[in-house]
């Protein structure tokens, strides 16, 4: 059966995204460094070459483990699920191909045709819930793994369904003093995991933990 599983990077103090982090305040001077703040979070992926070349980015970029475990979460993920607001931000800056070459299954009130890009990528919305979302991904994802996206809300929302079998963070040593918290909003008693595997980059330390 496949599994349900989290990769993200994450802030040494806990934030997934930093404060302001739209489109929108791109400009306000209160937010202007939340760009540079995502760019230091994100460095380590930026110099692998798998994701250099699947962003088709210009060549070259480190290879080694770090670089397999992107190859890895590509490679095994047959569906994602995210949230409106991930969507929102995505649908103006990701290229015409999107970055899932997989069904996208997008949390939200709105009503929406799919939407069908190149490279295999459809988003789909989901007007009836965190479950059904779920059970469609599984559907579609032909026995590979299905990922939770983001944001932080909709992961909190699927820990407190107990679903998720594996989290893959890579902690990056960078300080947001404020943002999105990855682990609010939980249930009592939370969800248990004990820790796999750690792979220690150069710009991130690498943490696997798996649902006990």
């Amino acid at each position: 059966m496949s599994k349900v599983f989290v990769n993200i990077g994450l802030s040494l103090d806990g934030y997934m995204a930093p404060e302001g982090m739209t489109m929108e305040n791109w400009e306000k001077p209160e937010y202007k460094n939340w760009g540079a703040k995502w760019g230091e979070l994100m460095a380590w992926i930026i110099n692998q070459q798998y994701f250099r070349e699947h962003l088709m980015l210009e060549p070259g970029g480190e290879t080694g483990p770090v670089n397999d475990l992107v190859r890895n979460t590509k490679e095994r993920s047959g569906a994602n699920i995210m949230g409106k607001r991930m969507f929102e931000q995505g649908e103006v800056s990701w290229p015409e191909e999107a970055p899932f070459n997989t069904p996208v299954y997008v949390l939200t009130h709105e009503k929406r045709e799919p939407w069908i890009r190149p490279g295999g990528t459809t988003f789909y919305f989901v007007n009836d819930g965190r479950e059904s979302a779920l059970e469609q991904a599984r559907e579609s994802a032909g026995g590979r793994d299905i990922r939770i996206a983001g944001g932080a809300d909709v992961i909190q929302q699927y820990l407190n369904l107990g679903v998720i079998d594996e989290l893959e963070i890579a902690l990056a040593p960078v300080l947001f003093g404020g943002g999105r918290r990855l682990f609010e909003n939980l249930r009592e008693p939370g969800p248990q995991f004990r820790i796999d595997k750690v792979l220690d980059g150069p710009a991130a330390t690498h943490l696997r933990y798996v649902r006990q």
